[in-house]
């Protein structure tokens, strides 16, 4: 049995990670897995959306703490293994917001530490009510730092600080309107809602998502001038493509546009 699972058809890669005994803890087998998947999409042009779910009771618990309490027995104490797990898990993060397709979140059941953080470093997502989210960390001693990260540049600042100091969780509405997920729906219409999500950004002109995905993230980081030069310079590169062309006559001419790239 796969530890990732990689389904779909059309436009559409769904994601599904498959250690429901492990609560889908992100093992360094299942890091891996997810940076393989990554890797492979973000070369894959005829992928317009991308879904990552869970197996089981649990989207995600986080990083798999028996697997990181056996890494204390090499001889510096796991440092280094410590260090390189952070560090392959940050670059999986970081891949999800490289990627040209947009990625959706399928969350149900709890999301903790990394796992939270993965829901944070998605581009969207949408969970079952009565999901659970929090960087509980700090409960036994680890505060969540790295999955502040992303936690920080999803939600209010102070909201963020009381999570990761308190280690409490927030129930779906909280996290809907804090911003951590688009909706909330019923576990019963949890995957149905996110296809109709996937499918609908699939269904747009690739190209301009997928430039529109890169200056999305990059303007954050500029001042306003900056941003408006940039996403400015972003709206004449995408002016010019030939889809873009047809796109606008076929507005114009109130017909279904002729796209030929996908």
């Amino acid at each position: 049995m796969a530890i990732l699972e990689r389904r779909g058809t059309g436009a559409v890669a769904h994601l599904h990670m498959n250690a429901p005994e492990r609560l889908n803890a992100l093992s360094d087998e299942m890091i891996a897995a997810l940076q393989a998947e990554f890797d492979e999409l973000r070369e894959t042009a005829a992928i317009r959306t991308v879904v990552i779910s869970g197996s089981g009771k649990a989207f995600c618990a986080g990083h798999d703490l028996k697997q990181m309490t056996a890494g204390r027995q090499h001889a510096d104490g796991g440092k280094a293994y410590f260090k390189d797990l952070f560090d392959r898990c940050a670059h999986m993060m970081q891949s999800i917001r490289a990627l040209p397709q947009p990625v959706i979140a399928q969350v149900h059941g709890i999301a903790t530490a990394a796992g939270c953080q993965m829901v944070a470093s998605c581009d969207l997502a949408v969970a079952a009510h009565g999901t659970r989210f929090g960087v509980n960390g700090v409960n036994i001693g680890l505060f969540c730092s790295t999955p502040m990260v992303a936690l920080s540049r999803n939600i209010p600042r102070k909201q963020a600080f009381e999570m990761l100091t308190t280690g409490e969780f927030i129930n779906t509405d909280r996290a809907e309107a804090l911003g951590l997920i688009n909706r909330a729906v019923d576990l019963e219409e949890l995957e149905h809602e996110t296809a109709k999500m996937a499918e609908q950004i699939a269904d747009k002109l690739g190209a301009a998502v997928k430039i529109g995905k890169s200056a999305f993230y990059e303007q954050m980081d500029m001042s306003l001038a900056e941003a408006y030069e940039f996403t400015g310079n972003v709206m004449v590169e995408n002016m010019l493509y030939r889809d873009t062309e047809e796109g606008i006559a076929a507005f114009l001419e109130k017909r279904p546009p002729n796209w030929s790239q996908e």
